[in-house]
């Protein structure tokens, strides 16, 4: 039995994007593909750096040790994708911040070597799913990501208390991409269910004898896979009944790659009591088990922004659109110059502002300053200031202009002169929002986005959405 002692979840949320692909329009369109329900959409201006770190953003506070980050379809290559994570989050330098990628097992493996180790560990997971028009992976895929604090009891109130793992390992060829190739491509259906039904049972059991427990004893389980097949197969093997299965989410988000047991494992613990033991099952390249019971803790926790409520707000993108977004289509795009690329020097020298959004108040009167400055504008102190944190600030939109000349891989281009209700004013970009319905006064939350890419660099910084479910970040 592993040595966890009192280790587990200190705290978890997900983040789901706000834009939604009816599957019924990939079928009127070309006729085939498509199906029923919705998956959601990660914008034109959003990849998994920037939903992993709006998924750490609903985390309360924390402190970890490390900061890991596992995605099968990161920024870049090369580059550590999790230190802009890290830098928008504000961490200390001292806090380690490390890629996971490749496979979707990367995700719930990333997880459970957390929960095997002794020092506090932010797991964040996302993914951008993808795949050829018309193709299964298109439709049934979906974009989210989730992060998950893991700790002992000595670091806070445990949500929930690892009991046991197992996992089962055999290699065989079911899905697989090429460095540089866009799709992935699957076996047969039915070779992949003769190795995950067995694997699966096999790290089933291997969790339960870890934990000591039985199959009766589990409250609820979360099944994820890309191989649907197999998920149906072994549901009926697991000798718990029918109505123990959680939601999947696969009618309204999709499958999210390696950030779907995070996402489910969210979801379930923000409807679940106290008291609960809870199985998560992983079939990806292999099979991994992961069994928790819930403590007390969990009935006083509020979630910033559960699932439930994510799912409900959002609004429809046509699948043209999501076409262009994805890049299998071309559009004209406007006839103005496109951006150049930017400064690695100016951007190390501005991290706080660029990456955190932090910006500076006169410490003798008071004057806010975004961007940050060294002179104040009352009074004119020099190097006088103090940081001012704004990326968890709600603003009002003062006025705005619609832009459609302005390059943009999406136009138009709406920005909006924001100011802030604990102070400060400054002109960003909007974002996730229906540029005729706007009007000045809304109130607006700021979100983590990649402004645009110039020769592979990834201008990343921060927009405004308005606030649709009146809770604030």
């Amino acid at each position: 039995m592993y040595a966890l002692g009192m280790r587990g979840i200190l705290d978890l949320a997900a983040y789901v994007p706000y834009w939604r692909l009816n599957r019924s329009e990939i079928r009127a369109t070309f006729g085939s593909g498509g199906g029923k329900g919705t998956r959601a959409v990660a914008s034109f201006d959003e990849d998994t750096t920037t939903i992993g770190t709006e998924a750490a953003r609903l985390l309360g506070s924390v402190s970890p040790s490390s900061l890991w980050f596992a995605t099968v379809s990161p920024a870049y290559l090369d580059k550590t994708n999790a230190t802009t994570i890290h830098a928008a989050l504000r961490f200390d330098s001292d806090v380690t911040a490390l890629d996971w990628g490749g496979s979707i097992r990367s995700g719930v493996g990333a997880l459970m070597t957390a929960l095997r180790g002794n020092d506090p560990v932010l797991v964040v997971t996302a993914d951008i799913r993808d795949g050829l028009p018309t193709s299964a992976d298109e439709s049934s895929g979906g974009d989210a990501a989730a992060a998950i604090m893991v700790g002992s009891d000595s670091e806070g109130p445990l949500l929930a208390e690892v009991l046991g793992m197992g996992s089962a390992t055999e290699e065989f060829i079911d899905r697989w991409r090429l460095p540089g190739d866009r799709r992935s491509k699957v076996w047969e259906e039915r070779f992949g269910e003769t190795r995950y039904v067995p694997l699966g049972e096999e790290a089933w059991n291997a969790g339960l004898k870890d934990a000591g427990i039985t199959a009766a004893e589990i409250d609820q389980v979360i099944i994820t896979s890309s191989h649907a097949r197999s998920v149906r197969a072994i549901s009926s093997r697991l000798g718990v009944e029918a109505d123990k299965i959680a939601l999947d989410y696969s009618e309204t988000i999709g499958y999210t790659g390696s950030a779907h047991a995070g996402l489910a494992l969210t979801g379930l613990l923000e409807t679940v009591g106290a008291q609960k033991t809870i199985a998560l099952l992983s079939l990806a390249d292999g099979a991994d088990v992961l069994v928790l019971r819930t403590t007390d803790a969990i009935t006083k926790r509020k979630p910033v922004r559960s699932v439930a409520t994510q799912i409900e707000a959002r609004a429809d993108v046509a699948y043209g659109k999501f076409l262009s977004w994805r890049e299998w289509v071309t559009l004209e795009p406007p006839r103005r110059p496109e951006p150049g690329r930017i400064s690695a020097s100016i951007s190390s020298r501005r991290e706080d502002w660029k990456y955190g959004f932090v910006g500076s108040r006169d410490r003798t009167s008071n004057a806010f300053h975004l961007p940050p400055a060294r002179v104040s504008m009352k009074g004119g102190a020099v190097d006088d200031m103090d940081p001012a944190p704004m990326a968890a600030e709600i603003g009002t939109i003062a006025t705005f202009t619609i832009d459609r000349i302005a390059y943009s891989p999406s136009p138009p281009i709406v920005f909006a002169v924001i100011d802030f209700e604990d102070g400060g004013r400054t002109a960003v970009e909007m974002c996730d929002v229906d540029a005729e319905s706007l009007k000045m006064g809304d109130r607006v939350e700021m979100t983590f986005r990649r402004l645009f890419t110039s020769d592979g660099i990834h201008n990343y910084f921060w927009k405004a959405r308005p606030v649709r479910d009146g809770v604030a970040k």
